[in-house]
Formats: C-alpha cells, sequence, structure tokens
C-alpha cells in the first residue's frame, strides 16, 4: 500500500504533522521543500496551489491544515481524545486554537524577520505580534497552573502536539521571554519527547538532500 506523502519545510508548522508520524509510528513519504516553496519550489503549486505546509496527500485527497492532518494521523491511537470522553471539545477546541489563535500572530513575525527583504522587514510588527501572541499564550499557562501534565485528558493527545509546536515555535523567535513557566515546563517535555527529536533530525537528514 502506497504511504501517504508529508510535504514539509523544516520547523514550518509541518513540523506538527511530522512530530505525530513519529509519535504514533506511520509509514510516510517524507518530501522536504526549501522555505517559503512559493519562492524556492514552484513544481510544488501541481500539489497545492496554496504553495503552504502542510500538503498532506493519501488516496488522492490533499489536506493542508496541519490540525486536522494530525487528526488524521492519530485517529485510533492514544494520542486521540475519543468523542466518548470527557475532555473531547476541550481537545478540539485546542486543536483549533493552535493555529487560528496561537500560530497567526507568529507567522507575522516570522514574515517581517526572516521572509521579507531587509528593507521591508518592520520590527514594530514584530514586537506587536510578539506581545499580541503574550497574550493570547495565557490561556495555555491557565490551563497548566494547577500542576497538570498535559492539556487535556490525563495524557500526552494531539493538542500537545499542535499547541506544543506553536510554543517551539514561539521560541525559534524570540519570544521565549512571553511564556509562562509552567507553559515553559510543559513545553520541555513535550521537545524532550523522542518521538519530537526524530522528527527534527529526519528533517535535516531528508533537507539535506535538496
Amino acid at each position: 500500500m502506497t504511504p501517504p506523502i508529508l510535504y514539509h519545510c523544516p520547523d514550518a508548522r509541518s513540523l506538527r504533522c511530522l512530530w505525530a508520524v513519529e509519535e504514533v509510528g506511520a509509514d510516510v513519504d517524507l518530501r522536504v521543500l526549501p522555505f517559503p516553496p512559493r519562492a524556492f519550489a514552484p513544481e510544488y503549486r501541481a500539489v497545492n496551489p496554496l504553495m503552504t505546509v502542510p500538503g498532506w496527500v493519501e488516496g488522492g485527497r490533499l489536506m493542508t491544515e496541519s490540525a486536522a492532518i494530525c487528526e488524521r494521523i492519530v485517529e485510533g491511537s492514544a494520542l486521540e481524545v475519543r468523542r466518548d470522553e470527557a475532555d473531547y471539545w476541550d481537545y478540539r477546541n485546542w486543536l483549533h486554537r493552535s493555529d487560528a489563535t496561537l500560530t497567526f500572530p507568529l507567522a507575522i513575525m516570522i514574515r517581517y524577520t526572516r521572509v521579507e527583504p531587509a528593507e521591508r522587514r518592520l520590527a514594530q510588527a514584530v514586537d506587536d505580534y510578539k506581545a499580541f501572541f503574550g497574550g493570547r499564550a495565557k490561556s495555555v499557562e491557565a490551563a497548566l497552573a494547577d500542576g497538570r501534565e498535559w492539556l487535556v485528558a490525563g495524557r500526552f493527545t494531539a493538542a500537545d502536539i499542535a499547541i506544543g509546536y506553536a510554543a517551539f515555535l514561539a521560541t525559534t523567535l524570540g519570544a521565549a521571554d512571553v511564556l509562562g513557566e509552567a507553559t515553559t515546563d510543559w513545553l520541555h517535555r513535550c521537545t524532550a519527547r523522542p518521538a519530537f527529536l526524530r522528527a527534527r533530525e529526519r528533517q535535516r537528514s531528508d533537507a539535506s538532500q535538496l
């Protein structure tokens, strides 16, 4: 059976999907692209007209939203919170919050620190959206402040992958200082997981073939 294809850029939000793949031991055909694909991988448009990553191709279907792809990957595993579990709707809310609320301001920071040419970079926008992210990240701190180890269901789930990636991305953008103490401790638990470390090593190994 042909494995799904994951189109990915190192440390982009598609890392959520690669991390989930490593957590559940799924077989995937990883295709690492240079960032941003719209500038450096024009052939990718034939796969994903949005020119964004992730791109997940399975059974002739394209998926492009990282949290939804994570749901697909962890389906049937302990990383999924099932509908009959008490935390099901909290779990779903965290999955949606991961991109719509938390990764969005970080994407603005990426644009004005890494993507735009030097003359178009805007320090004020970076500072403003860092503060914006910090305000939104307080929801993570509040959820963890009671000493819980993971976000929902008393175990590590795809919610930790989805939100954990956003917190990890913040640290790569110089925004670690806006994360609370409980969030920082939780992020360390997330990024110390063997599957996260394997995912980052795998993306480096495949990127070296570009």
